[in-house]
């Protein structure tokens, strides 16, 4: 019994920890675009790579 003196008030600081967390990714645009990432790795790049500048070209 006396340890629902301790868990109660931190399940209740640890809820509020975690509203805090969300509600700062919320503000700060982290949740903005989710489709955008998703669709961005199906785009196909046939683009040739640029050798770098070190490298002799064949």
């Amino acid at each position: 019994m006396e340890a629902l003196y301790l868990l109660i008030p931190l399940s209740v600081v640890v809820v509020f920890i975690a509203l805090w967390v969300y509600f700062t990714a919320s503000d700060s645009g982290q949740f903005d675009d989710l489709v955008g990432p998703g669709l961005r790795v199906l785009q196909d790049d046939d683009t040739p790579a640029k050798p770098a500048p070190d490298e002799p070209q064949a």
